[in-house]
């Protein structure tokens, strides 16, 4: 069963910045966790085109933190994780936050190099730039460097 992603409003996207040698990943959402599901979409796609990536496993997530800053770089970096570790590409994801816990699930499939063409890979996230703020009521912005 493929899991489609969920369909938040325009205040829902992410996007990349640059940064030296690496690469800025941004999401931006109404709350902290889809802002968290939203820099998870940049993510991804600096590897590969999120068209391409069929949601057909899922992989379930949890880590805690003191801070939403370090729970969103735990969470980054759990993801990283699993990619390597289980030779996956993610292209959706459900985060919930209660309380310094998240509580994630990732959909996506073994990684194809025909089909994915990965561009980059990912070797972690970093404290460089690290935020997660609410920029104005409702409109949450989660975002660092990772290195690539």
């Amino acid at each position: 069963m493929s899991v489609k992603p969920p369909n938040y409003a325009a205040i829902c996207e992410w996007e990349h910045f640059p940064h030296d040698a690496d690469l800025g990943i941004r999401g931006f959402g109404a709350t902290p966790a889809a802002a968290f599901e939203q820099a998870a979409n940049a993510l991804m796609a600096a590897i590969t085109d999120l068209t391409q990536v069929r949601t057909a496993k899922t992989i379930d997530i949890s880590c805690s933190a003191p801070t939403l800053d370090i729970l969103f770089l735990d969470w980054l970096n759990a993801l990283i994780y699993e990619m390597a570790e289980r030779r996956m590409i993610f292209g959706a994801f459900e985060v919930q936050i209660e309380n310094g816990r998240l509580n994630g699930r990732a959909h996506g499939e073994l990684i194809s190099r025909e089909r994915h063409a990965p561009a980059v890979e990912v070797k972690g996230a970093t404290f460089t730039e690290l935020a997660v703020t609410e920029d104005q009521p409702g409109r949450w912005r989660a975002q660092c460097v990772v290195d690539v």
